[in-house]
């Protein structure tokens, strides 16, 4: 679109000077046509901004178009139209080279776009990859956690379900029978030994029962 904006007042200004121009007109008329199509050369350079960007060929080529009209005033008319013509020759190079660098730049833009616009996809995708590493390991963790957890439930079942162990100590008492006295029978004296008194035995039995 930008193109065509600016080609078009070329176009129309060769169509004037084609249709313009007869076939007898005079170097006077063919002058004034070449002036009128390189003034509007340099202008539609100069709206694609060669006065900024390319000023010396911008300034070359208005020099150029002010001796082609200083020298149509002075009759000089073939002079004047060479004069016209070297003008909107600076024209059209000027017009090609900013259109070329309008193109270069467009070119560029979209270029940095599409660079931007592949980090900027790249970057989202670091992003969740990490998002998914850090769920991962939050996953793990909780896992971890609740096998633990359970671990230490079912510890804590078996423990109360143990049965508890009851000492129950258990005294038996257990009498010995008394000897009987000896009898020692000397010269008839008679010496009657009592044995000692009967004596108790105790045992201590201890029972480990299990309490369901």
């Amino acid at each position: 679109m930008f193109r065509k904006s600016f080609i078009a007042p070329l176009l129309a200004a060769t169509a004037m000077t084609l249709t313009v121009t007869p076939a007898y007109a005079g170097k006077a008329d063919r002058a004034r046509e070449a002036i009128a199509a390189a003034e509007a050369k340099i202008h539609t350079a100069e709206q694609m901004g060669s006065a900024t960007d390319m000023p010396e060929r911008t300034a070359e080529a208005r020099a150029a178009l002010a001796r082609a009209k200083e020298n149509l005033s002075a009759s000089h008319k073939s002079t004047a139209i060479n004069d016209a013509i070297h003008a909107g020759a600076l024209a059209d190079a000027t017009i090609g080279e900013m259109q070329h660098r309008k193109d270069a730049a467009v070119a560029n833009a979209n270029a940095s776009r599409d660079a931007d616009v592949n980090a900027a996809q790249q970057q989202a995708v670091a992003a969740q990859n990490q998002a998914a590493d850090a769920n991962a390991r939050a996953a793990s963790a909780e896992n971890s956690a609740a096998r633990s957890a359970a671990e230490a439930n079912a510890a804590r079942i078996a423990a109360q379900s143990q049965p508890a162990a009851v000492e129950t100590t258990v005294t038996t008492q257990q009498a010995t029978a008394p000897r009987k006295a000896a009898r020692t029978v000397t010269r008839k004296t008679t010496t009657t030994r009592t044995a000692p008194p009967a004596t108790a035995t105790t045992t201590t039995t201890t029972v480990k029962q299990a309490v369901n």
